[in-house]
């Protein structure tokens, strides 16, 4: 097997930027569909509850994949996993191409979440194998990066570009097609090892030092990924029923607000303590959904971006404050079981609440449900944070640049 790979290896630094863009490529790829959305319930008229389900079987796939094969990478390398989650995610790319149907559609995010599965637990692992505190800094921004520039930007190619359902996955087959052969001259910083079988079943194992501490940076880090997924899924469309403006790029740009000052943050907040940015975090989380709130009920496009930006703040922050906090409590071989096991729950948080959004947006119509799941989410953020404060030693105290 190892014959196959070729016998040059990248630097560890070219390697560490190599392993980013791929997972700035792979969320991009995911957050790709959000602003076609629109395009595709025109097309073929299915319901709001349907997109959401469509937008979720990503997520749910995602968690699988995670749950099944998250640390396989710790015991067969990391080198040879990724190559086999980036085929994967190419032939997600050609059932996204030839999609006729919702049921193609619905197809196509399954692989793709599958894809996106494998794929984060090995390339959080690798590059904090390359670099302790840039792998976690990178960790943090790569796919807030990826998803915004995904959004907004096939949100722009809808609206001013010829066959949009077309040309962005063209753009992105291109991109993994490159990364999949580069990605055959990365280094390998896990040495083989017996026991992989047994570790392909739905489980978490979770190192027993950083359980204590997983568990209690959980409520924001659920909070903020239930605000991504109905951002992902029904946020283009309360945008435009908010602003009263149908363009595509100003739905692709709501969600993408999100994300890209959620990347911000995490530039701004590197060099604080952990401890200190999940409670800032926390605190914007929650003021920006009180805030974003208020636009909605107001059918107000300003303070509705506004608290977006806010939201995307906290977003950042926390995520970053809860990578940190994570990161230096797993030995080597024990990474890619604990950032899987982290980004499972992440993404049921990402997935199921959404579900349930689209149910009551049947019910209640989106409007209502917007508001209730926001004032949810305020609730959460709220808790976690009275929990924090009495809570002096939630993270053990890692200060380092990331």
């Amino acid at each position: 097997m190892l014959a196959c790979f070729p016998s040059v290896r990248l630097q560890h630094g070219a390697a560490l930027l190599l392993k980013s863009a791929i997972l700035f490529t792979f969320l991009a790829a995911a957050s790709a569909p959000s602003p076609l959305y629109g395009v595709y319930r025109a097309a073929w008229g299915f319901s709001a509850f349907m997109l959401t389900i469509v937008f979720s079987s990503y997520a749910l796939a995602l968690l699988l994949a995670l749950l099944l094969f998250g640390a396989l990478s710790d015991y067969l390398g990391r080198r040879p996993i990724l190559l086999v989650a980036l085929v994967i995610e190419i032939g997600s790319i050609f059932l996204f191409l030839y999609a006729q149907s919702v049921e193609w559609l619905l197809a196509a995010r399954i692989v793709q979440g599958f894809a996106t599965g494998i794929a984060i637990g090995t390339l959080n692992a690798g590059m904090i194998d390359l670099h302790r505190e840039r792998g976690a800094f990178v960790n943090s921004v790569a796919p807030l990066l990826g998803m915004a520039v995904g959004a907004l930007g096939t949100a722009a190619l809808v609206q001013y570009a010829p066959a949009p359902t077309m040309l962005v996955y063209e753009i992105l087959l291109a991109m993994l097609v490159l990364q999949l052969v580069a990605a055959t001259f990365l280094p390998e910083t896990v040495q083989a090892r017996p026991g992989a079988l047994a570790t392909v079943r739905i489980t978490m194992a979770i190192p027993a030092a950083a359980r204590q501490t997983l568990w209690r940076v959980m409520p924001v880090n659920l909070a903020l990924w239930a605000l991504g997924g109905f951002y992902m899924s029904l946020g283009p469309t309360l945008a435009r029923n908010v602003t009263g403006n149908a363009a595509p790029v100003v739905g692709g740009a709501f969600a993408a607000t999100l994300v890209l000052f959620s990347a911000i943050a995490v530039v701004f907040v590197r060099t604080r303590a952990p401890r200190q940015v999940l409670q800032g975090g926390t605190l914007l989380l929650g003021l920006g959904v009180l805030i974003t709130l208020l636009g909605i009920q107001l059918h107000a496009g300003v303070p509705l971006f506004a608290g977006t930006m806010i939201a995307g703040l906290g977003f950042g922050a926390a995520f970053n404050g809860a990578i940190r906090s994570l990161a230096p409590l797993a030995a080597p071989h024990e990474r890619a079981s604990l950032m899987s096991g982290f980004f499972a729950l992440s993404y049921l948080a990402f997935s199921l609440p959404a579900i349930a959004a689209g149910v009551c947006v049947g019910i209640w119509g989106l409007q209502a449900t917007a508001i209730g799941y926001g004032v949810i989410l305020i609730a959460l953020s709220t808790l976690a944070l009275i929990a924090m404060r009495r809570d002096s030693q939630i993270i053990s105290p890692v200060c380092q640049p990331v």
